[in-house]
């Protein structure tokens, strides 16, 4: 990434361009362009497209854009975590696994590295996974944290991942978590059946100026939302899910009996 900002910004200055021009002549806002510029923002393939045209560069910059993809996080993922790092809310809806900012290392590394057996990733990758996942957890130790609200599927605490010593301490880390005076943690039980009123993974960010965020994952890259017609819907139906949720009390009931039966009934 910052490889790349700087031949952008190296090209930029051989044309006499403030960022702003650039930005005029990409579609993009001159903001956007110091972010990816100063490395704080990965290029994507269509900005990487733009640059090109704009600067006449025939494709070399949307193929430094593909190495800089081509690491362990998938591409939309980074600017994910540069907004959930200033977060005052952080709505999450997990299936099957537990969420990154709750993982402990044991099971931050079970997953890297059952990444790597497959070939997904390569060993410095499955390294950096575990690294970024330890800085993205930094955010809940601020001085201000944010308030937290997690709604798990309860796949992600009967999926053993790891072993009973990984899982168990992994749970006993989400009953910790369900201690703070900032979070709210809440199991979906399978007996929700059809009253579940979403499918798939929500992440959902409330910003200091107290709009809020979207963020989904497809299985090539990730988008985050601010367009907030788009973004109600979502927020509608993580509500629908709270309430329909177990409470926090019977969630770490759940839990802990999970751990005294080594996570079988």
């Amino acid at each position: 990434m910052a490889a790349f900002g700087q031949r952008l910004r190296a090209l930029r200055d051989e044309r006499g361009w403030t960022q702003d021009e650039l930005g005029e002549r990409m579609g993009w806002s001159g903001t956007h362009i110091s972010a990816i510029e100063t490395g704080r923002r990965p290029p994507t393939t269509r900005f990487a497209r733009n640059a090109d045209t704009a600067l006449g560069t025939g494709g070399r910059l949307e193929r430094q854009s593909q190495a800089v993809r081509q690491n362990s996080l998938l591409e939309g993922f980074p600017e994910y975590v540069e907004y959930e790092g200033r977060a005052v809310e952080i709505r999450l809806y997990e299936i099957g696994i537990i969420p990154g900012l709750l993982q402990t290392p044991d099971y931050a590394r079970v997953l890297a590295d059952a990444a790597l057996r497959r070939g997904a990733i390569t060993p410095e990758q499955a390294d950096e996974r575990v690294a970024f996942l330890a800085q993205r957890q930094s955010a809940l130790t601020r001085p201000q944290p944010p308030m937290v609200m997690l709604v798990m599927d309860e796949s992600c605490i009967r999926q053993a991942v790891g072993g009973s010593d990984v899982m168990e301490a992994q749970l006993r880390k989400l009953v910790e978590f369900a201690e703070l005076p900032n979070t709210v943690l809440q199991i979906a039980p399978f007996t929700m059946g059809e009253r579940r009123p979403v499918d798939l993974p929500i992440n959902l960010l409330t910003l200091p100026d107290r709009s809020v965020a979207a963020y989904a994952e497809a299985q090539t890259r990730g988008h985050l939302d601010r367009e907030i017609t788009l973004v109600v819907p979502i927020l509608t139906a993580y509500h629908q899910l709270q309430a329909g949720a177990l409470s926090q009390a019977a969630s770490v009931a759940m839990i802990e009996k999970a751990v005294k039966g080594k996570f079988r009934d």
